[in-house]
Formats: C-alpha cells, structure tokens, sequence
C-alpha cells in the first residue's frame, strides 16, 4: 500500500473531475519543478509526488482501484495499476500536460528536455494461464521473454567502444529543438539526433547504433490470489529497453483462466455438480466430493432434491487484496436410471404404491393462484 493520498497531494477533493484534476497538477507542477527550484531536494521530491499522484487520478481505472484500495498495486510492480519504479518518469508526465518546452519559460535552458529526451522502451504483454488451484493461492513463476536488451558491447551507448560521442549542434544535447508561438514555446524532436541530444560518429557493429540488441531474459511474476480472466499486473521495467539508454518498458502479464474438469467459477464461488443416486438423495449420505485443496466429505440431508444447493463455506476463490474466500457450491442431481431389469421395475412398482413416495397434492399450480388473486 502506498500510503499517500494523492487528493491531499493535489490538494483537490475525492469528487474531483479530471478537469479539476488536471488544473491543479498544471499549478503545482509549475511551482515544483525542478528547473525553477534548483538544488532544492524538497522540491524535487515534490514535484515527483505530483506527477505520481497525477499518473493514478487521471486514469478512470487506476483511480476506481485507489479509491476502493487504497492503493493502485503493489510490489512486484502493481496488479492492474500504478506502482512507481524503473520507468517511471515524474518529466514525462509533465511533458504530457504541458506538451514540451517549458525549458525556456522557466529560463533554465530546458534541462527538463535533456532529462526526457532518451526514449523508453516498448511495453511487453504476455499471457499467463492460471489454473483454479494457482488463482484460489496465488502463483509465483518465472517465464522467458524475449525483449530488447542493453548492448554488452557499448554498454547501450551505441558507440563503438573507444569512440566518442559528440553533442548535437542543432538543438546542444537538448534532444529538442524549440519553436516560439508568441509567448509559449513548443518544442519538436531534433531532426538531426533524433531526441538522443548527442552524435554517434562511429556506431557499435554489434547494435549498429542502437544501444540494445535482441535477447531473452526471465521474470518472475508474483501472481496474488483471487485474480480473474482479463485482469493484469505490471512488472514495471521489465519490458523492452530504450533506445541508447532510454528506460525500459513494462511487462503485461494478462491471465487466462484454465477450464476445469470439476468446477464452474461465479466470481469468487465456485460450482460443483454432485449426481447422486435417488436412494442417496432420499435417505441422505455422506459423500466425498473434490475441491480446490483436494477431497472433502459433505453431508447429504434426507430428502434433498434434484437441482437442491449445498454450501460448502470458504471453499472457493480466495477474494482478491482482502482475504477470506468464496464457497464452493455443491449442485446435487438425482439420476434417473434409463435401463431397468424386470427385478428392479418390480421394486419400483411397489414403492410406488406407498403414499410417501407420491409427491405432494393440493399445492396450487402458478396460475391458480394468480387467478385467484384477481378475483
């Protein structure tokens, strides 16, 4: 749990619209930034927090999460959500609002450019089928990817070992190039360094340039119980890595339910279907039936009938970041025999002459009794 309050932090209401929302970001990220508030740690941690606090109440779905949570993922890099870490640019949340350029608003030669300029790398997504059993305890398990990954050989810097870099001299390492629209600024990509803000004179063989070459790593993902088909979580900086340095993307790990052979999931419940045979069901029994942390014996009470349900209490899906769990649902379905000897159907014939196995008489049928309610 993150333990902030990101309202608090921007000073808005918890029935803040994204408008309100935003207005207050501009405001404050202004007066935190880092260009107009140099060597000021204090100020640097807060305009961090702002961007932070942005990143979850601007998104409808990470908010919905924080508001019912308290907290948008948590650490092996967020379940469905935010979770600040490797990736994580508080300046390009900025840049987002602001679209770029404020370097010389501020009158600090655009050092939130230069900060941003190296590109993050490419968000991965796989997907991780989980059994009944992993989901109802949770999983950890490590898969191989492949992915992008920094260049052993210039250590990502797309340089050829030895060689040098020099500094662009159409935007001087800013990686942007500024155009004045009266009295904002808009900034562009530099066409010559294409963003890196600095001239590879003899690129790497190896990456031809790029700082990163094709491989394969693991990860490992920390799967919490409860979790549902199409729900994801975020391993943050495990993606694919950014050019010449730039940071690294994210893995999404989306899950995929696998069909079971016993049991039907109804949110955190699950159904069984229990076939019993009619002298089961009429005199009771005690029976073994499977569940999600192997056999348990339920008790059939007499008489119970066909399409009756039997709860098996916390035998389900354990409930996602709240603990406890759903209950297993036991079905029961009495089996009519369709092949009969002579022996049998003459058994059969005469308990059908006991009046207790005649079902009961005098009840009113539906519509019986709503004719005779408009009497």
């Amino acid at each position: 749990m993150s333990g902030k309050d990101y309202y608090e932090i921007l000073g808005v209401g918890r029935q803040a619209d994204a408008g309100e929302i935003k207005r207050a970001y501009r405001k404050l990220a202004m007066q935190y930034h880092p260009d107009k508030n140099p060597n000021d740690k204090g100020a640097e941690d807060k305009f961090k927090e702002l961007g932070e606090a942005y990143s979850v109440l601007s998104d409808p779905q990470k908010r919905t999460q924080y508001d019912q949570f308290g907290h948008v993922g948590g650490n092996s890099g967020g379940f469905g959500g935010f979770n600040p870490g490797a990736g994580f640019d508080p300046f390009d949340i900025f840049r987002e609002v602001f679209g770029g350029g404020f370097g010389d608003i501020f009158g600090m030669g655009g050092s939130a450019g230069r900060r941003s300029a190296r590109g993050r790398g490419n968000d991965l997504q796989i997907k991780l089928r989980l059994s009944y059993e992993e989901i109802a305890a949770g999983v950890k398990k490590k898969i191989k990817i492949r992915k992008q990954m920094v260049c052993e050989s210039c250590g990502g810097t797309g340089s050829a070992p030895g060689a040098s870099m020099t500094t662009c001299t159409t935007c001087r390492g800013a990686g942007e190039v500024a155009y004045r629209q009266g009295f904002f600024s808009v900034s562009r990509t530099c066409p010559q360094c294409q963003g890196q803000g600095e001239i590879i004179e003899h690129p790497c063989k190896k990456c031809h340039g790029e700082g990163r070459i094709r491989g394969e790593s693991t990860v490992e993902v920390d799967m919490p119980a409860g979790v549902s088909n199409g729900q994801y979580l975020t391993i943050r900086g495990a993606g694919n890595i950014g050019l010449r340095g730039g940071a690294a993307g994210d893995v999404i790990v989306l899950v995929e339910e696998e069909p079971h052979r016993y049991f039907e999931r109804h949110g955190d419940d699950i159904l069984y279907e229990l076939h019993l045979s009619f002298a089961q069901a009429a005199l009771g029994d005690e029976v073994e039936v499977p569940t999600l942390k192997g056999k348990a014996k339920i008790s059939i009470p007499p008489g119970t009938q066909n399409g009756k349900l039997l709860r098996m209490r916390g035998k389900g899906i354990t409930h996602l970041n709240t603990g406890g769990a759903g209950d297993q649902l036991v079905r029961v379905n009495v089996f009519v025999p369709t092949k009969l000897g002579e022996q049998e159907k003459r058994l059969l014939k005469e308990l059908a002459e006991s009046e207790c196995m005649q079902p009961p008489r005098g009840e009113k049928g539906f519509f019986e009794r709503v004719k005779e309610a408009f009497v």
